[in-house]
């Protein structure tokens, strides 16, 4: 291919040369052992891990209460807003009630009359006012 590359075809091509592979040799291979861990480095890193784990489940046990004290939170004001609204409602109401006009209004359809159309005078003294007692 290297005459085709170089433009002559007449030219012979020189064979290439490989290069004499080495018979296979054993290859020593070190080992090298490590020692493990000491017992009480173990027990060091288990405990390490079990306060770790601790803390952590803590920590998420908190954020849960939080949790849960904020839902209730959410759900009593939500409470007061409808009794709210339903304390003005009966307040509107009791002022509906009070109105004089009304009041008037139905006793006169139960039949009653005010004291001034009858000229009656009307008293009334508390059983406990010493001072009304000794002005009879």
């Amino acid at each position: 291919m290297s005459a085709y590359i170089n433009g002559n075809l007449a030219i012979e091509q020189k064979p290439v040369k490989k290069p004499k592979q080495k018979p296979p040799q054993e290859k020593k291979k070190i080992v090298v052992k490590r020692k493990s861990i000491p017992v009480q480095e173990k027990l060091l890193y288990l405990f390490t891990v079990i306060v770790c784990v601790m803390v952590a489940g803590v920590i998420i046990w908190r954020y849960a209460q939080i949790y849960e004290l904020n839902t209730r939170m959410q759900k009593i004001e939500s409470q007061i807003k409808v009794l709210q609204l339903e304390n003005n409602k009966l307040k509107l109401e009791i002022t509906k009630y009070q109105d004089p006009k009304r009041l008037l209004d139905q006793a006169k359809a139960m039949g009653l009359v005010p004291n001034e159309e009858l000229n009656q005078i009307t008293k009334t003294v508390p059983n406990n006012d010493p001072l009304a007692m000794k002005k009879e």
